[in-house]
């Protein structure tokens, strides 16, 4: 068992093999720190009653975009939406509203809880997005690592269990990077498994591998090519346990590692931002 836990922190916590990723993280936090300034964004909105319920807004000059709601990762139980912020501006300048979620982190709260907040964040989007420029029958999810398993987690949601107004297609397509669809493992790895506190059943319960989503959705996976072996398993798990009906994509990533692949995203005419784009406007 202490050779298998070794192994599942090597291949699950990228920080022991990336050996510039506190200078990433501090070019992201320029970087972001720049588009709150340089573009309208509405900042801490609340989405509900706890600390971190909180989504930041970017907003196009137009009426009618469609969303994209990215959810960082940090194995929920880390990161900030405010480090994600350089990931709107080349979305917006594309015709999108932009919106970033936070929510409450492992250990305060469980994953479960974490699910029930993010699900509680794209209703209130459903709701109140025409405020700011957006087209609520054309929210698309975007998620990192945890915030990739946040996001299939959505696409299993049937949402008339939370309103009998809510659309049974409210969320159809997705954009899944680096994800983690299979909890089992991570239940086991000294790095993660205090925090998390996932027992068999419930990782059974929280893992999207597990199920079937519901008809119509439509999913674009990626993960860095120079991702350990464990990242692209999990995302070609998903793909054999989904079908290729419902994945619609899956991409590795040239010269991309776990967590610089999200400068992709950010960068024009690169491959994962076009499939971004493709699935808000295609």
């Amino acid at each position: 068992m202490e050779t298998d836990t070794k192994w599942l922190d090597r291949q699950y916590n990228p920080l022991l093999s990336i050996a510039d990723a506190t200078a990433l993280f501090s070019d992201w936090t320029a970087r972001s720190e720049m588009a709150r300034i340089d573009n309208e964004c509405h900042v801490d909105l609340a989405y509900g009653p706890s600390r971190g319920q909180k989504m930041d807004l970017f907003s196009p000059a137009d009426d009618g975009k469609p969303v994209f709601v990215f959810i960082h990762g940090g194995y929920w139980r880390g990161s900030d939406k405010a480090a994600h912020s350089f990931l709107a501006p080349p979305l917006v300048a594309q015709g999108a509203v932009v919106a970033l979620l936070n929510y409450d982190l492992c250990p305060s709260v469980s994953i479960e809880t974490i699910c029930e907040q993010i699900t509680a964040a794209v209703i209130w989007i459903y709701k109140n997005i025409h405020r700011y420029g957006g087209n609520r029958s054309r929210i698309v999810l975007g998620g990192h690592s945890a915030g990739a398993h946040l996001a299939a987690m959505l696409l299993l949601q049937d949402w008339k269990e939370h309103g009998a107004a809510l659309p049974d297609d409210l969320i159809t397509r997705a954009l899944c990077i680096s994800g983690l669809f299979d909890l089992h493992p991570l239940r086991l790895a000294p790095f993660l498994r205090d925090d998390i506190r996932l027992d068999a059943p419930s990782a059974h319960k929280l893992s999207p591998a597990n199920f079937s989503p519901r008809p119509g959705r439509r999913v674009a996976t990626a993960v860095g090519a120079l991702e350990s072996s464990a990242f692209h398993q999990q995302t070609a798990l998903l793909q054999t346990r989904w079908g290729s009906e419902a994945i619609a994509s899956v991409d590795s990533i040239p010269g991309r590692n776990h967590f610089d692949v999200l400068n992709d995203l950010a960068q024009p005419g690169t491959l994962l931002h076009q499939r971004a784009c493709e699935l808000l406007f295609g």
